[in-house]
């Protein structure tokens, strides 16, 4: 028999105007959209008590109930693992973790091991009976920063919802190609890419999604930005920076060629060249408590990588001026 949970949810007000089927599929990111509209049509669905429709509209505030079946078949093969963690707050609700570059945060093809899931089944010992071990959003495998990972159900469920009505804080800094002169708010649909289906683009029939970037420092050929995302789309930092002709440093799967600032010295263009992922870290991560409903604001510092890379430009800058 296959295992079932019941979700009872509230629909954010920003989701108005909506179709049903697409706003569980952002309220529970962890069912497909086929999954959620299979169960609408099953009956095992409840819009303010009634029985819904996929493409019933929603207006913010209405009580949905659903029950879905577990998508776990992955975590009854996955093994629990002694992978360390770079915790930064802990408490019997929610996780929050530092990411290094590398670490994958799903097993996948090629990855099937060696995963934050993996660690987490080991640090957690309820993780198994949680979606996805709790994990309600994702970094990039080459992303570094923080993660907020739920310990349970109710906390799982509370944290999705932040994300959902964008009441969670994310903040990134990156370094992006090319002297940018001042912020601004790209706001351009992201989708997947048409002919590649690992990568995602921005395009007119995507998801909306909407970064705001500020100039944090500025650098020979490159500048240390700050981003905040108002959407979370997959890859959206990094989608938008190629969108207006900044790809992120490091970043070859979108757009990014190295390119040298005129007369560099050998030395430091060389440590430029070893610098293998891209230049992206998840700095600041606001939230409210699930339990205490406190609101809660945790920064890390950049990896060693990134500060060194950031020192290299630095350097550069004073070999010049000198």
């Amino acid at each position: 028999m296959q295992a079932t949970e019941t979700f009872s949810l509230i629909v954010p007000m920003s989701s108005a105007g909506n179709r049903l089927d697409v706003v569980l599929s952002e309220l529970l990111p962890n069912f497909s959209r086929k999954k959620i509209q299979d169960a609408i049509k099953n009956g095992d669905a409840t819009l303010n008590g009634k029985a819904p429709k996929i493409r019933d509209k929603v207006y913010g505030g209405e009580n949905i109930t659903i029950t879905l079946i577990l998508e776990q078949d992955y975590l009854n093969d996955a093994k629990a693992e002694d992978i360390p963690l770079d915790i930064i707050y802990e408490d019997d609700d929610i996780l929050v973790i530092n990411k290094p570059a590398g670490l994958v945060v799903h097993p996948a093809a090629g990855n099937h091991d060696g995963t934050l899931l993996n660690a987490l089944l080991h640090h957690n010992e309820h993780a198994h009976l949680l979606p996805r071990a709790g994990i309600v959003h994702r970094l990039d495998k080459d992303t570094t920063g923080l993660m907020v990972v739920s310990k349970n159900l109710d906390a799982y469920y509370h944290l999705v919802e932040q994300l959902s009505d964008h009441s969670m804080g994310r903040t990134y800094h990156a370094i992006a190609s090319g002297e940018m002169i001042s912020g601004q708010t790209i706001d351009v649909p992201i989708g997947r890419h048409k002919t590649d289906r690992k990568k995602m683009s921005a395009q007119a029939i995507g998801k909306p999604a909407i970064t705001h970037y500020r100039i944090l420092d500025h650098y020979r050929a490159h500048t240390l930005i700050e981003c905040q995302l108002e959407t979370g789309r997959t890859h959206q930092i990094r989608v938008h920076m190629n969108f207006i002709h900044h790809p992120l440093f490091g970043d070859s799967t979108y757009g990014w060629r190295l390119k040298l600032p005129s007369k560099m010295v050998p030395e430091l263009a060389e440590e430029l060249r070893q610098f293998k992922r891209q230049a992206l870290h998840a700095k600041k991560l606001e939230l409210t408590h699930p339990k205490t409903e406190k609101r809660m604001v945790f920064e890390c510092d950049y990896p060693e990588d990134f500060e060194k890379l950031i020192k290299i430009f630095k350097e550069d800058q004073k070999q010049l001026e000198d």
